[in-house]
């Protein structure tokens, strides 16, 4: 993604599309459409509004990225039709997306070859130059180091932490908070080690799943560039379920609660892969530092 990559928006008339779509133009973000079903035709704050995405395409050429804002039982036909427009990377903003349609997607996915964030993804954040989802880009600032995250609260307090020490963001990224997500950290640490202007990589992971074990042994493979962890949940109680609400009531209702790995667990993956661990926010910076 690019400055002058184009960005579609799928469910720009929803109160949260409309307030996101019109802070990402406001920022420098390429935002050529919107769609909003039944209100094709209109103009919200100079972004045309189309009821179809192959309308919207029809009219301002091809599109690399959709971000998609529509009611999360709605996101899997959001995602198809984008996807059949030839749409290459999706940003699922809405969360609590059902698990099926999520499986479903991504059978789709893996035969498009389409890049997903989400569901409950934040998006992408290109300091200085321009972002799509839901960041608040005043927390970050132009510099070398790449942040990858799921949500977004602990990536707004890493991107603070590394401005005060003079250390800039490259990139941010966020996988998202659903159970069932579009990409990994594998995925995003692969393109952050082919990004020339990243010098150092932050992972914050997630007080759930396995996903960082994998990650671990990734970088231990295939990361040559400098990688420092933060893994919230150190000093919290055992077995506390870190989800965020609507992820635990979606989840509950729709399948078994997933097995999860012990915070323990996870630190000893890093520890046995030799990458830096950070134990609070503030370290973050001076391990960076250490590593550069």
């Amino acid at each position: 993604m690019t400055p002058e990559s184009k960005i579609l928006i799928q469910g720009i008339t929803e109160p949260r599309g409309l307030h996101y779509a019109t802070k990402m133009k406001a920022y420098g973000t390429n935002v050529v459409a919107g769609i909003g079903v039944g209100h094709g035709g209109e103009n919200v704050n100079g972004i045309p509004v189309f009821d179809l995405v192959e309308e919207a395409l029809n009219e301002v050429g091809d599109v690399e990225t959709s971000v998609i804002f529509v009611n999360p039982y709605q996101v899997l036909d959001a995602s198809l039709e984008a996807i059949a427009q030839g749409i290459k990377q999706l940003i699922i903003a809405s969360s609590g997306v059902p698990p099926l349609d999520m499986v479903k997607l991504l059978k789709k996915v893996q035969a498009t070859n389409t890049l997903i964030l989400g569901p409950g993804s934040t998006g992408i954040m290109l300091p200085g130059k321009m972002y799509a989802g839901t960041y608040e880009p005043q927390y970050y600032q132009s510099g070398n180091i790449g942040i990858i995250s799921c949500g977004d609260g602990l990536s707004y307090e890493t991107a603070l932490a590394l401005n005060k020490s003079g250390l800039g963001q490259s990139l941010a990224v966020s996988l998202g908070t659903d159970d069932i997500i579009g990409s990994h950290f594998e995925q995003w640490l692969s393109i952050l080690e082919e990004n020339t202007a990243t010098s150092a990589i932050v992972l914050i992971g997630y007080p759930h799943g396995k996903t960082e074990e994998v990650a671990a042994e990734y970088i231990k493979n295939c990361i040559s560039k400098p990688v420092v962890v933060y893994i919230p949940g150190e000093n919290t109680p055992v077995d506390v379920n870190f989800k965020d609400a609507a992820t635990i009531i979606a989840t509950q209702l729709s399948s078994p609660v997933t097995e999860t790995v012990t915070f323990s667990q996870k630190i000893t993956a890093f520890k046995n892969a030799n990458i830096p661990i950070a134990h609070s926010l503030r370290e973050i910076p001076s391990l960076i530092k250490q590593l550069l």
